[in-house]
């Protein structure tokens, strides 16, 4: 609606509706008044309009400012989150190094303790230098090159999933004078 613009159904003249009630309800009632008030009426009605299209605005912009302030909330959180899984990495890291120092009689099975925290650390390091973003578009491009690897993984990680479920669940309760009832403590 543009700002001079009236309601549909309104009358272009409010003062000559015939069903109007107040002071004001017929022309012939004031005569020298209603040219006047029907100006009045019209202004104050653009005021109004004015008035909901500037709170609109500002309702429009109160609401950006709120959703930039998620948007930069959620960031810093993932952001604390890839840091504190880059920093768990690195020292998973260092604890498989030193384990593999305590076997120094053992080189090969050093090197392989090394070459494990080498791997590590190369992850941890990626995981510090790469967006959210980057990683997303990483794990749909594996998506795109092996589907049914992933198909595999999420099959196996949902039977994982209902095993765990499954296991943590209580055991449900026996009938009255079942037989199990005498190897329960």
């Amino acid at each position: 609606m543009a700002g001079n613009e009236l309601p549909q159904g309104t009358p272009a003249d409010p003062i000559a509706d015939p069903h109007r009630e107040g002071p004001h309800a017929a022309p012939h009632d004031a005569p020298h008044d209603a040219p006047h008030t029907a100006a009045e009426e019209r202004a104050q009605w653009r005021a109004l309009q004015g008035d909901v299209e500037g709170l609109a605005d500002v309702a429009a912009e109160r609401g950006r400012g709120l959703l930039d302030a998620a948007r930069l909330q959620a960031q810093s959180y993932v952001e604390q989150r890839k840091s504190d899984a880059a920093q768990s990495v690195h020292d998973l890291a260092q604890t498989i190094r030193n384990s593999g120092r305590d076997l120094g009689d053992k080189p090969n099975v050093r090197a392989f303790f090394d070459s494990a925290a080498d791997g590590l650390e190369q992850l941890g390091s990626s995981i510090e230098r790469r967006s959210l973003g980057e990683f997303y578009s990483e794990a749909e491009a594996f998506a795109r090159r092996a589907p049914v690897a992933v198909a595999v993984g999420t099959f196996v990680a949902g039977l994982i999933a209902a095993r765990f479920i499954k296991s943590s669940s209580l055991p449900p309760e026996a009938p009255d004078g079942d037989a199990r009832d005498s190897f329960r403590a």
